[in-house]
């Protein structure tokens, strides 16, 4: 899926956002947006990864949507 899809469908993609990374609060999907930038900087900040793995992180998850 790609992030045009995923930013369309971006209400629908947050339980499944919440299902995997469970500290990314409403208010952090909000400011998301379906935004993968965001996402990535969300995840550095709640979970402490590295950019890179937040990067990986991302792009598995998103590739098997």
């Amino acid at each position: 899926m790609n992030w045009d899809q995923i930013k369309g469908n971006w209400k629908q993609m947050q339980g499944k956002i919440k299902e995997k990374w469970g500290k990314l609060t409403d208010d952090d999907l909000k400011v998301i947006g379906g935004m993968k930038d965001q996402l990535i900087g969300k995840l550095q900040e709640r979970y402490g990864y590295q950019k890179e793995q937040a990067e990986k992180e991302v792009d598995r998850e998103f590739q098997h949507m």
